[in-house]
């Protein structure tokens, strides 16, 4: 993207002090006003011009000193030195606005005519459209074109609405399984295509926030901006001290005020639900004061600044999601800046694919990215509308926008991924139970009535595989069985079904088909063969040894879909296991994996000798069956096949640990040491004696000829 940089020398300007010191910002001057009122409005793929600033006029008290430092030194800053100007960044959000009810009831409980004012311009309008919706509906008329006639409609109530209503058309605009797609279409202009407020009260924004003139910060800067949201706008800039290009984000005049009402009115309609609605359990109120809380912490962008870095150290690593930096010399309250991120939308699947890109495999990306965010860091990204991620013609996976982040609680995360297990499982005790760690239920509560309503759910739910259930259904599904019962949604958990359903209803875009269940797979295997946490090393075990037998198909179906994750490391496969089968809580455990060792060399054992009889020769056969057609072992058919197919799944799972890239034999290290202990010995030994007993006993069973138990 070309950009038009100003012709006049570079100048080397010191770093600034905190706005509070400096003087009365200097306005523009008034052809810059002209220039940019009269610009063309920003083509679609934001390839927009820069328009140059002019330079400072020359002062010869100091007054030109402005921003910036040479471009050697931007490359040299060290961290000392960002923090530095995080700090001032700090000192510049200092009067930021935080959401209290109290402060809302004491501003707007004394003005009962605006709010009362409010209350009827919301309901006015969204009664008018639901009534002419229904109106279509008895009249049949459902053709797209009008469908597309009231999409534009309701994209415009919402926009007039203002921004609390506007984020509630943004969670909409993600949701093909809720809405029509002509609905889907026009709902989405509002992520990042809302009205502009004017440029010159952004540009005094700047300056005001920042103390200093748009010339002394910006060599060029667009004219118009390049996307609007719900709190505020951006503009493309090039920062004069460096030439680095920048989005500048810059706050919306008058947006406390106008969130602080709604939230008002939005609460108080919550005190009524709580108090008249005996279908809803949760308690309304407190999350509406959540959902205020982080609306107002998106009001400070210092505060979305300090999530970004955070975001950044912990996610950007992984070499398929980038994050921008964050300018900190040019941020406070009401102005952002960070990096330049060139990209488009992922429900732009038109302009992606056409740069060789694929639409599943970046929400793939970004569903592995949320679910270590949700599951193993715990921060998260609580907003990603295809407005706030975007796809580079690298095939990276950009996030821009962390205003609303949130944290999911250690115990949580765990028990989330035990959940699965259970699911699994259909183990739906341990699933009640998990609520307690899930914080859903207060520790007080018996569990007991809720497992024959988990029971009839998702035994009707469940005919196919678990990865084969759409996100959305089991939510809902939840909703609907467990609302009888005095369940807390917490909070964190509600932003959690907000990213989730938000990235399937962005995959859903690409294949109406897609489960996100399916998509996590991978990253679930992983966690469970490999994390040393005691809750889901026992879920390991609870999963593998199902009713007392191991399962061979989940071990290979765990390490088959872990593979596929790129952190998945074969080496630490199953050492959570081990540990605990030669810890000091493992002798239930020891009793089964005897039981197991001594079925698996005996399939091996038998199974051998039976591949060694069917490839002799023929003329050999009647000899060692001793002329029996039946041939030299008495097992039936299906015994057979039980121990043939055991010993397949054994060497399957071997092999699939062997041929990992990263494999280790040290794997089998800890049974080496263990087996040094007496401890092990005991348990060698008993391997041993049960292999031994029952290879004599076929051995017996072979000489006796005794068919073997259940044989026919």
């Amino acid at each position: 993207m070309a950009a038009t940089t100003s012709t006049t020398p570079a100048v080397s300007f010191s770093l600034p002090s905190p706005p509070h010191r400096q003087g009365a910002p200097r306005r523009r001057a008034p052809f810059l006003l002209r220039a940019a009122s009269t610009a063309a409005p920003p083509s679609p793929d934001l390839s927009i011009q820069l328009s140059p600033r002019a330079s400072p006029p020359a002062s010869t008290n100091g007054a030109a000193t402005a921003l910036g430092r040479p471009v050697a030194a931007s490359f040299a800053r060290d961290r000392a030195e960002d923090l530095q100007a995080e700090a001032r960044a700090m000192a510049r959000a200092a009067g930021a606005t935080v959401y209290s009810p109290e402060l809302l009831a004491s501003r707007y409980g004394s003005r009962p005519f605006k709010v009362a004012l409010r209350a009827a311009e919301v309901l006015s309008k969204l009664a008018s459209f639901g009534v002419k919706v229904l109106l279509d509906e008895r009249r049949g008329e459902s053709s797209s074109e009008r469908r597309r006639a009231r999409a534009v409609e309701l994209r415009s109530i919402l926009t007039r609405l203002g921004p609390t209503f506007v984020k509630i058309g943004q969670g909409l605009s993600t949701r093909p399984d809720l809405c029509p797609v002509e609905y889907l279409e026009e709902l989405a202009e509002l992520q990042d295509s809302l009205p502009t407020f004017p440029d010159e009260d952004a540009f005094a924004c700047i300056e005001r926030e920042l103390g200093f003139t748009l010339d002394s910060i910006y060599s060029a800067i667009s004219p118009s901006p390049i996307a609007a949201a719900s709190l505020g706008q951006v503009y493309k800039a090039k920062l004069k001290y460096s030439g680095k290009l920048v989005a500048v984000k810059v706050q919306r005049p008058g947006i406390e005020d106008a969130i602080g009402l709604d939230f008002y009115l939005l609460r108080g309609l919550g005190f009524l639900i709580n108090k008249y609605v005996d279908i809803v359990t949760s308690d309304v109120v407190a999350l509406m004061d959540e959902f205020a809380r982080r609306v107002f912490q998106e009001l400070n962008y210092v505060q979305e600044g300090q999530n970004a870095r955070r975001f950044k150290k912990l996610y950007a690593d992984k070499q398929d999601v980038l994050v921008p930096d964050i300018f900190w010399d040019y941020t406070s309250a009401k102005v952002l800046t960070m990096e330049w991120i060139e990209g488009v939308k992922l429900n732009q699947q038109a302009a992606i694919e056409s740069q060789g890109l694929k639409v599943l495999d970046l929400v793939n990306i970004g569903i592995q990215c949320s679910l270590r965010q949700l599951l193993e860091y715990g921060y998260f990204h609580a907003d990603p509308h295809p407005g706030n991620i975007l796809a580079t013609p690298e095939g990276k996976l950009a996030f821009l926008d962390f205003g609303m982040m949130s944290e999911t609680p250690e115990d949580a995360r765990v028990a989330i991924i035990g959940h699965v297990v259970h699911l699994v499982n259909r183990d739906y005790e341990a699933m009640a139970r998990d609520y307690y760690a899930l914080d859903f239920l207060e520790p007080d509560v018996d569990v007991s009535p809720i497992v024959p309503a988990l029971k009839n759910f998702f035994d009707d739910a469940l005919n196919a595989t678990v990865s084969e259930l759409n996100f959305k259904t089991i939510v809902d599904g939840l909703g609907a069985v467990l609302y009888q019962y005095p369940f807390n949604v917490p909070a964190y958990y509600a932003l959690i079904l907000r990213s989730l359903t938000v990235l399937e209803g962005l995959a859903l875009y690409a294949d109406p088909d897609f489960k996100v269940l399916a998509a996590s797979y991978p990253y679930f295997a992983k966690r469970l063969l490999t994390d040393p946490n005691p809750y889901l090393r026992d879920a390991l075990v609870e999963l593998l040894f199902k009713d007392g037998r191991f399962r061979w198909n989940r071990l290979e179906n765990l390490l088959v879909q872990g593979r596929q994750d790129r952190e998945f490391a074969a080496k630490d496969a199953l050492q959570p296991v081990l540990k605990l089968l030669l810890g000091p809580d493992g002798e239930e455990l020891r009793v089964l994996v005897v039981k197991e060792a001594v079925r698996v060399t005996e399939a091996i054992t038998i199974g051998t000798l039976i591949d060694s009889y069917n490839a002799a020769p023929a003329f050999l056969k009647p000899l060692i069956s001793s002329g029996n057609p039946a041939g030299p072992f008495k097992f039936s058919e299906a015994e057979q096949e039980q121990m043939l197919e055991l010993r397949d799944q054994v060497f399957r799972v071997w092999g699939l640990l062997r041929s990992s890239n990263n494999f280790d034999p040290s794997l089998l290290q800890p049974i080496v040491q263990v087996l040094q202990e007496p401890e092990a010995r005991v348990l060698g030994s008993r391997v041993a004696g049960g292999v031994t007993q029952r290879l004599a006993a076929r051995l017996l069973q072979q000489l006796l000829r005794i068919p073997s138990p259940g044989s026919s």
